[in-house]
């Protein structure tokens, strides 16, 4: 599995260069991975990641094939989007269907890009983009608990439970508060993912520094570094023009650039793996001389789950796992000396998953 991270931002922060960055990394990709603009604001790209390019080395895998991130580039917000204002409920529909929301905050002066402020205040840009979403997360949560009236006077066992639910996130954006920040037992999990809330997605803040501060940051990133500490949150230091320019290098000529930047890698690898963090995802291995490929799931996920992120009938069907740790596979320098080193395990459907584990499934079809 995949997941879609939602880049949202107000006007001239930067939200656009960085996601053409993206994109155009994602185009020069194309040549070796699979990769689609699904629409002109949606694109996938490839995430980096070591391990993979070292066990294609080792099976002779004849085609690398990595796991992949969306990035949604949601239309612009102003203040008022809440009750519809600009693009306010273009923005707001979009925002549901993302799994984590990257906002780009500017932190950067710039005379010649004015701010829609009139002034450079990350900590300020991000409280208006919270309000709105806090206000259409309030008046959504007073519609639905209105509508479950009749159900709950019936004692209807979901509706009981989505009320209560809805109760909670009603008192917390009542007190200026996002709705991430209810606690949730893990009997509720599903149902409160399927609220659907605004301000109950995962939140990371890019801040958008000049060239000279990418690889430190500056005054005014550290103050978003505070405010996400105090939240929670995740954040990443960014130079969307540096990224930009990175995108239209080759590999040789990016990696030159980066070091003379004083810089170890590209900052859109920085934001994918932040993401991957935020959202408590792991990677997996499928390695053989036909391919070798990366799989995403989350933390804490079975075997047979696993298997079904490759195909449903795998997880149907499950039997076993063929299970080889990362180091295990590289130190024994591959399948057959892991097997022989005795460091193959078959693993049944109560394993979990461990990140770089390298997995070969048996099922029943």
């Amino acid at each position: 599995m995949g997941f879609r991270m939602g880049i949202v931002g107000l006007p001239n922060v930067g939200k656009s260069t960085l996601f053409n960055a993206l994109t155009r990394t994602a185009a020069a990709q194309a040549a070796n991975f699979p990769f689609c603009t699904i629409e002109p604001n949606v694109g996938e790209v490839a995430v980096p990641d070591a391990r993979l390019d070292t066990l294609a080395r080792i099976a002779g895998s004849k085609q690398i094939i990595p796991t992949r991130m969306t990035f949604v580039d949601i239309a612009g917000l102003v203040k008022g989007a809440s009750k519809g204002e600009g693009l306010g409920n273009q923005f707001l529909a979009t925002i549901r269907e993302v799994d984590a929301i990257a906002h780009v905050l500017r932190c950067f002066e710039d005379g010649d890009v004015t701010h829609v402020e009139g002034r450079v205040d990350p900590v300020a840009d991000a409280e208006v983009i919270e309000t709105e979403l806090m206000l259409a997360d309030l008046e959504s949560v007073e519609k639905r608990r209105a509508g479950l009236v009749r159900k709950l006077k019936g004692n209807e066992k979901d509706a009981v439970q989505q009320d209560r639910l809805l109760a909670a996130a009603q008192a917390m954006l009542e007190e200026g508060k996002p709705a991430r920040l209810v606690e949730v037992e893990a009997e509720d999990r599903k149902a409160w993912r399927g609220l659907q809330l605004l301000t109950s997605k995962k939140i990371l803040y890019v801040c958008n520094v000049d060239e000279a501060s990418a690889a430190e940051g500056n005054e005014f990133s550290a103050r978003v570094a505070e405010m996400a500490a105090e939240q929670g949150a995740g954040h990443v230091i960014i130079s969307a023009q540096i990224e930009e320019e990175i995108s239209q290098l080759d590999d040789e000529e990016a990696a030159l650039f980066l070091a003379e930047m004083g810089l170890e890698e590209a900052g859109l690898n920085r934001l994918i793996r932040a993401g991957y963090d935020l959202l408590h995802l792991e990677t997996y291995f499928t390695v053989g001389p036909k391919e070798a490929r990366a799989w995403t799931i989350r933390e804490g996920t079975l075997a047979p789950q696993a298997a079904g992120v490759i195909h449903g009938d795998f997880e149907k069907g499950f039997i076993r796992a063929e299970t080889i740790a990362y180091d295990d596979f590289v130190a024994a320098g591959g399948e057959q000396g892991a097997k022989e080193a005795g460091k193959m395990r078959a693993e049944g459907k109560t394993y979990v998953v461990k990140d770089g584990d390298v997995l070969h499934f048996l099922f029943n079809t």
